[in-house]
């Protein structure tokens, strides 16, 4: 076996959620240590990414944890070209959040230390190679962002707090059920093997009917987390609520575990059930994505339209996952990738407003361009690129998602249906035109007193042009990206 190293993903970050915590006297301090311990990380994932980008090659790395004549439990990592994405999206995301956020933070220790163990959680899911070990990990990161959003959220944190925990943590039990249902089946009355490849191994001999059942707990452990409607309700409330750092990490890396699961567990290992649920998927995926493009035009606050929004785009993961093909599955990793960038645009410039200006109220504002001339910039370059502006990422996750769900309507002789995708694009560029016009161009408002409101800090304008570069440097060179993914053997499962 081949030491990678990756266990320091892990390791690093979890040393710097305990060092963190335990600056109680001199929290002010907790920062530079968690941008330390944090751009460490993001270090080291960047030299795997640029191995699997150059290679092809799939890291593995296991180690004995649980094994008896019964039970075969491991400590497995490892990542391809979906997997190192994620894992890099995370570190990357985790860094500008903490360069992002306010070293005055109240309890900024606490807060610090809660934001590298979450990165720890989610990039144990990204690296897991063992179910049991994937369900520990995907558990993990609940607890963090629970106690983000009860400990700095909103005037509704509690309720918002409670929502999120609940319906995350059912979806969790249903797939734990799921997971058992594939162990037990592959054993055949042997040891239990949690090993991702021991699975894999035996999925060849799974009944129709066992894959019909375990692909529908399964994929709906998954969507909640995404989320789909109708398993949506928790996200707007918790994004609310959420100080701006949770609502970065829970958009931008969070709601991916849920399309990564998809991609991961239920079409690796379940194709034939994958085949069966076909058709659900493409209704849910058409139904996220109208109705979460729709209830934008509804909402009056910044951070609730760009929650919504999410739910469309991640709508729009799935319908390039459920044509089942091989462009269809890379598009939307790729969209899982753009989307995380870009909305951590968007919360970012929403908790700014929100801290600056003292609301987010979209009627309550007008004219900030003239007052926050760089903060209406970072505002536009993210508006722009969600809704899709050619030479940015958006456009082209967008572009290949919608062509590859042309090719796959036009081999079942049905094209006409590619509208409803289509429409989805008119109401998003709708609603973030008309939110931009009303809040940052026109006359200044007479019902917000912006005679203190400044504009972005060096550090938030720091995170922002970073993540605004970067948006546009792949949208330029999608090859960057498109390169990793064509490396990944499961592109070549039995769906597609």
């Amino acid at each position: 076996m081949e030491f990678t190293y990756l266990p320091l993903l892990l390791i690093v970050p979890l040393i710097g959620a305990i060092a963190c915590f335990f600056m109680s006297k001199r929290p002010e301090h907790s920062k530079y240590a968690a941008i330390a311990f944090s751009g460490a990380t993001l270090l080291i994932s960047l030299l795997y990414l640029y191995n699997v980008s150059s290679s092809g090659y799939v890291h593995s790395e296991s180690y004995s944890w649980i094994d008896t004549a019964f039970i075969r439990i491991g400590f497995d990592l490892g990542v391809d070209g979906m997997g190192i994405l994620m894992v890099v999206l995370t570190t990357l995301l985790v860094f500008l959040v903490v360069v992002f956020t306010d070293a005055k933070t109240e309890r900024s220790n606490s807060f610090f230390a809660l934001i590298m163990a979450m990165e720890v959680g989610l990039l144990g899911v990204y690296m897991a190679q063992d179910y049991f070990l994937f369900y520990i990990f995907w558990e993990v990161t609940l607890i963090p962002m629970f106690f983000l959003i009860l400990g700095w959220g909103g005037p509704r944190r509690h309720y918002a707090g409670m929502k999120f925990f609940i319906y995350t943590h059912v979806a969790s039990v249903v797939m734990l059920i799921g997971i058992f249902a594939l162990v037990m089946e592959s054993s055949a009355g042997g040891t239990l093997d949690f090993s991702f490849a021991a699975v894999k191994a035996a999925s060849a001999g799974f009944s129709s009917m066992f894959q019909l059942v375990v692909f529908g707990m399964l994929f709906f452990g998954f969507a909640v987390k995404m989320p789909l409607v109708p398993f949506h309700t928790w996200l707007p409330d918790a994004h609310v609520e959420a100080p701006t750092a949770g609502s970065v990490l829970l958009a931008g890396v969070m709601l991916k575990m849920g399309s990564y699961g998809i991609i991961r567990v239920c079409l690796e290992v379940l194709p034939e059930g994958a085949k069966q649920w076909q058709t659900v998927m493409i209704v849910l995926a058409l139904v996220a994505i109208l109705y979460g493009a729709y209830a934008c035009i509804a909402q009056r606050d910044l951070k609730k339209m760009v929650a919504f929004s999410s739910i469309s785009h991640m709508g729009m993961v799935l319908l390039g996952i459920a044509t089942l093909t091989g462009i269809g599955i890379q598009f939307a990793i790729f969209q899982m990738f753009a989307h995380g960038l870009i909305t951590a645009v968007l919360f970012m410039v929403c908790g700014v407003v929100g801290h600056n200006v003292g609301t987010r109220e979209i009627p309550l504002l007008g004219g900030l361009a003239g007052k926050m001339p760089i903060f209406a910039a970072f505002m536009m370059f993210g508006f722009l690129a969600s809704l899709g502006l050619p030479g940015l990422v958006g456009f082209v996750a967008e572009f290949g998602l919608i062509m590859a769900f042309f090719d796959y309507l036009m081999s079942i002789g049905k094209p006409w249906f590619v509208i409803f995708a289509l429409a989805s694009l008119l109401l998003t560029a709708g609603y973030y035109l008309w939110a931009m016009q009303r809040s940052i161009f026109g006359k200044e408002t007479d019902k917000v007193d912006l005679s203190h409101a400044h504009d972005v800090s060096r550090s938030e304008g720091l995170a922002l042009g970073a993540l605004c570069a970067l948006i546009a440097l792949f949208g330029i060179m999608p090859s960057l990206i498109m390169k990793m993914l064509e490396s990944m053997p499961m592109i070549m499962c039995g769906v597609v």
